[in-house]
């Protein structure tokens, strides 16, 4: 097998990585407190309420084009223009859809969320004395 000691005193163990250490919470902060107070309570739902239904429509978007392409073979090959079909327009649209959609959140986080995190953030390090 490998290597062993003779004595246990002999051995000394491998330094620890300072990159292998766990991030430590600042002292004095509460995080479930603060997870359970009303303001990041209505920040979540916040959150929830744009990201559920953005996601469900997308989600149902893409579910009509596959079932389009699983059902429509024909109607999804019609040619548009030249070798241009359905299929290929709708599926272009749906990823146009998608970055509508990443820009559509971009714009709510930086009106609606950020604002109301730089608050809830600014209490805490009041509280805690400092910078968390």
């Amino acid at each position: 097998m490998g290597h062993q000691p003779k004595h246990a005193a002999s051995y000394c163990a491998p330094a620890a990585s300072p990159l292998a250490a766990e991030p430590q919470a600042p002292v004095g902060v509460d995080y479930l407190a603060i997870e359970n107070s009303p303001q990041f309570r209505r920040l979540r739902s916040t959150q929830r309420r744009f990201v559920i239904p953005v996601v469900a429509a997308g989600l149902a978007w893409y579910l009509a084009y596959v079932l389009a392409a699983s059902w429509a073979p024909g109607f999804m090959a019609t040619k548009v223009t030249g070798f241009v079909n359905w299929a290929i327009v709708i599926g272009l649209v749906q990823i146009l859809t998608t970055f509508g959609a990443t820009l559509m959140y971009v714009w709510f986080a930086n009106k609606k969320l950020d604002p109301e995190a730089a608050r809830i953030r600014r209490q805490i390090e009041s509280a805690a004395g400092g910078a968390v």
